[in-house]
């Protein structure tokens, strides 16, 4: 899923690649299979392999059609001693669906401190399956979670047919790959940003008693930004905490966490999504 094709020089000032989704769960691409994409196709115009992402900085602009393959433009804005600039866009039938921009820097050593990992967590695998949540749910339902690539074991009260009882905008789930990854840092920083969108806007929905399932709610990814402070491997799991400091304007704030099982806080991110409700419609 996170493969991309060289796409030759279309587009004169970019460096061009393809790539597509390979699964037909949702009805639009989902947000985080661009992010990730964007990383790789960023990453392979960076020409000193010892650089890294360490930030993005992130627009959704359109919904991405899933039966047409993505073009991903990347500008080499600069390239200096420690840091590697690239701008990326994606595009499909003409029109630009996502604008972000990528930061890579060489290994470096600085000052050191992080927020402390949450204490008292369960194990994850102590903590039931998607597929356990959701027995009996029929699979038209279900499939868009039970067949994702991330096995996603939430710590707080799964929302996806009740709410949360405590309404606290506070989410928390240990998060990986179902499958083994090669090791390829890279490949490890796009995941993170591929399972990084599932769950950032959830905390607000836990605020207000909403749930996945609510007939004639309207939510959606507008911005996203990411920050990779150590390095993490994707297929190991990591603990993602998220909370929700305001929504207001048919809009919430995310930020979130993750942890890996050493405590060490491996990555931050930022969203702003849009949430609409039926009984603010119009």
């Amino acid at each position: 899923m996170l493969q991309l094709a060289d796409g030759g020089g279309a587009r004169t000032h970019e460096d061009i690649f393809v790539g597509r989704t390979l699964s037909a769960m949702r009805r639009a691409v989902y947000g985080g299979q661009v992010l990730a994409q964007s990383v790789i196709a960023a990453g392979r115009t960076v020409e000193e392999p010892s650089r890294r992402i360490h930030s993005m900085h992130a627009y959704f602009l359109r919904a991405g059609d899933i039966d047409e393959p993505i073009t991903f433009g990347v500008e080499r804005m600069r390239d200096g001693r420690s840091f590697s600039t690239r701008r990326v866009h994606a595009y499909q039938s003409g029109s630009t669906i996502f604008s972000g921009i990528c930061s890579f820097q060489e290994p470096s050593e600085g000052l050191e401190h992080q927020d402390r990992m949450p204490q008292g967590m369960p194990d994850p695998e102590s903590l039931p399956t998607a597929e356990t949540l959701l027995e009996g749910v029929p699979l038209s339902a279900a499939r868009s979670v039970i067949e994702r690539p991330f096995d996603i074991r939430y710590i707080t009260q799964p929302i996806y047919l009740a709410p949360d009882e405590d309404r606290q905008p506070f989410n928390a789930v240990w998060v990986r790959t179902h499958s083994r990854l090669p090791d390829d840092p890279q490949l490890h920083h796009a995941a993170l940003a591929y399972v990084s969108d599932y769950v950032m806007l959830e905390p607000a929905l836990r605020r207000h008693g909403r749930v996945w399932t609510q007939k004639g709610m309207s939510v959606a990814s507008l911005d996203h930004a990411m920050w990779w402070h150590r390095p993490a491997r994707a297929d190991e799991w990591l603990l993602y905490v998220q909370s929700s400091p305001s929504a207001s304007g048919a809009r919430a704030l995310g930020e979130g966490r993750m942890f890996d099982r050493d405590g060490n806080l491996v990555a931050t991110t930022m969203q702003e999504g849009m949430m609409r409700l039926p009984e603010f419609a119009d």
